[in-house]
């Protein structure tokens, strides 16, 4: 079992930044790729970027591509998200998901409960 709590989340102008993070417990983080999600009301979750166990490879959604970086830290048992240039579209609750790697929500295995990213135009 893997429990993932996030945070970071909050309110930001277009064009700012935010970095969330995901902390993971249990000993097994290092086995998992990661991956963050989104979902917007209204509309269904997606993927927005993915990391290999090793922090070796990582992907990313093209809309997100250049202006959000996906890290980890498998030492501190956490994920990141840097998010830059953020656009009021991408006002979501986000996501971190432990699983195999993939661009599916269906490749995770565990999810945390979500934080709130909320963009301002």
């Amino acid at each position: 079992q893997v429990q993932l709590v996030e945070s970071g989340g909050g309110l930001v102008q277009a064009g700012g930044s935010l970095r969330l993070s995901c902390a993971a417990s249990g000993r097994t983080f290092s086995r998992y790729a990661m991956g963050w999600f989104r979902q917007a009301p209204g509309k269904e979750r997606e993927f927005v970027a993915a990391i290999s166990s090793s922090g070796t490879n990582t992907y990313y959604a093209d809309s997100v591509k250049g202006r959000f970086t996906i890290s980890r830290d498998n030492a501190k048992n956490t994920v990141y998200l840097q998010m830059n240039s953020l656009k009021s579209e991408e006002t979501a609750v986000y996501y971190c998901a432990a699983g195999g790697l993939g661009w599916s929500i269906r490749d995770y295995y565990y999810w945390g409960q979500g934080t709130q990213v909320t963009v301002s135009s």
